[in-house]
C-alpha cells in the first residue's frame, strides 16, 4: 500500500479540495496506471475523542471502502480547521490499473456544525452519491447536511430507547434512503428463515405459525423488533404493542388470517451485539429454531418426521463485516426495510 499525504493547520475547504487535485495529478503523473475511485462519498461526523476508533473501524471494512471518506471530528474549544488528506492505493502491477481511495480527517469545533454543509460541500466529489454517518448524534450537523445527502447510515441499536430509535429512522427515511446497521445484523437470520420455509412442503406452515420468539442481546432490542417486524410485514400480520406482564419478557399478539401469533422478545446475555436466536412454532407439531453458535447458526427442527439438528456455516459477518455491508448498501435498495420498520414501530409500547 502506498500513500500520498497532505496536511495543514488553519485551512479551508477549498484548500482541502485543491490538495486532493494536486495529490491526484502528482500520483497519476508518477504512474498512469493509477485511477481514482469514483463510486461513493462517505461523510462521517464524530466526537474528536472517538476519531481514532471510528477511523480504525472504517479501515476494516475490507473491499467496501468509499471512494472519498470525509471524517469530521468535533473538538470542544476549537475555532479553526486542521486537516490531513491521504490518497492511498495498492502498488499497481503491469497488467491492471490500481484504484486510488481518498480520505480526509478534518478537525472542527462545535460552532462549525451549524454550517458544516459549507465545509463538506467543496470537498465531496460532485455527481457521486453521498452517504452520511453520525454515530455520536450531532443532529445539528446531520440536519445541515441533509440537502447534500443521498443515503444515511445509522445504527438503531445505538440508542437506549428502541422506540425512539425506530421513530428517528422512520423520520430520516422521509429525507433519504436509510441503511440501518441494526437491520443488517438481522440479515443472516432473515436469509436462513426465508430459505428454511422456501421448500414447497414448508410454505404451507407459514400460515399456521402461532408463536415467534426472538432472543437478543439486551442492547440490541431494535434488531429484534426489526426481525419481528420483517416477518409480520411479509406475512401480513396485524401486530399489537408489546406488553410486559408481572416482569416477564415483552410479548405481543399479532393477528393473522384465521388465528393469532404470540410474539416474544427475550433479552439474553451475549458479548457481541445483535440476535442470539429465533424460534418460529406452530402448536406442538412444528418448530424451527436458529441459535448463534461457533462458526455459524445452529438449526433445530421439530416436526412429525422427528427432531433434526444441523449447523449453518459462515452465517455471521461480524461487526467489521456489518459496517462494510452498510457502506455497500449505499449503492443498493432494500424494499423490505421500510415495511419492516413500520411494523416494528407498531410493536413498540
Amino acid at each position: 500500500m502506498t500513500e500520498a499525504v497532505w496536511s495543514a493547520q488553519d485551512t479551508t475547504p477549498d484548500d482541502i479540495e485543491a490538495a486532493f487535485r494536486d495529490l491526484l495529478r502528482e500520483s497519476h503523473a508518477a504512474d498512469t496506471a493509477l485511477a481514482p475511485a469514483r463510486v461513493l462519498n462517505l461523510v462521517v461526523i464524530v466526537d474528536h475523542s472517538w476519531k481514532g476508533e471510528i477511523a480504525n473501524r472504517l479501515e476494516r471494512v475490507g473491499r467496501y471502502h468509499a471512494s472519498r471518506t470525509i471524517l469530521c471530528a468535533v473538538e470542544e474549544g476549537r475555532t479553526k480547521l486542521d486537516a490531513v488528506a491521504v490518497m492511498s492505493y495498492d502498488d499497481p502491477d503491469s497488467d491492471s490499473p490500481s484504484v486510488m481511495h481518498e480520505r480526509v480527517e478534518i478537525d472542527i469545533g462545535p460552532e462549525h456544525t451549524k454550517g458544516i454543509d459549507t465545509i463538506v460541500d467543496p470537498v465531496v466529489v460532485s455527481e457521486l452519491p453521498t452517504m452520511l454517518w453520525c454515530p455520536h448524534g450531532h443532529e445539528q450537523a446531520m440536519r445541515s447536511l441533509l440537502k447534500l445527502t443521498d443515503v444515511i447510515l445509522l445504527d438503531s441499536d445505538d440508542l437506549n430507547d428502541p422506540a425512539a430509535a425506530l421513530d428517528r429512522a422512520s423520520e430520516l427515511l422521509e429525507s433519504a434512503y436509510v441503511v440501518d446497521l441494526a437491520w443488517l445484523r438481522t440479515t443472516p437470520w432473515r436469509e436462513r428463515l426465508a430459505s428454511s420455509f422456501d421448500l414447497p412442503d414448508r410454505q404451507s406452515l407459514l400460515g399456521g405459525l402461532d408463536s415467534l420468539a426472538v432472543r437478543h442481546q439486551p442492547a440490541s432490542a431494535a434488531s429484534a423488533l426489526l426481525l419481528a417486524g420483517w416477518l409480520a410485514s411479509r406475512l401480513d400480520w396485524k401486530v399489537e404493542p408489546l406488553r410486559t406482564d408481572n416482569g416477564s419478557s415483552p410479548i405481543s399478539t399479532a393477528h393473522r388470517h384465521h388465528g393469532t401469533v404470540q410474539i416474544a422478545l427475550e433479552p439474553v446475555d451475549q458479548e457481541v451485539p445483535g440476535l442470539v436466536g429465533v424460534t418460529a412454532s406452530s402448536g406442538t407439531e412444528f418448530s424451527l429454531s436458529l441459535d448463534r453458535g461457533r462458526g455459524g447458526l445452529i438449526a433445530r427442527e421439530h416436526s412429525p418426521r422427528g427432531d433434526h439438528e444441523w449447523q449453518v456455516l459462515g452465517s455471521s459477518r461480524g461487526e467489521g463485516g456489518i459496517l462494510g455491508e452498510g457502506v455497500r448498501q449505499a449503492l443498493l435498495r432494500d424494499p423490505t426495510y421500510g415495511p419492516a420498520l413500520a411494523a416494528a414501530r407498531k410493536l413498540t409500547p
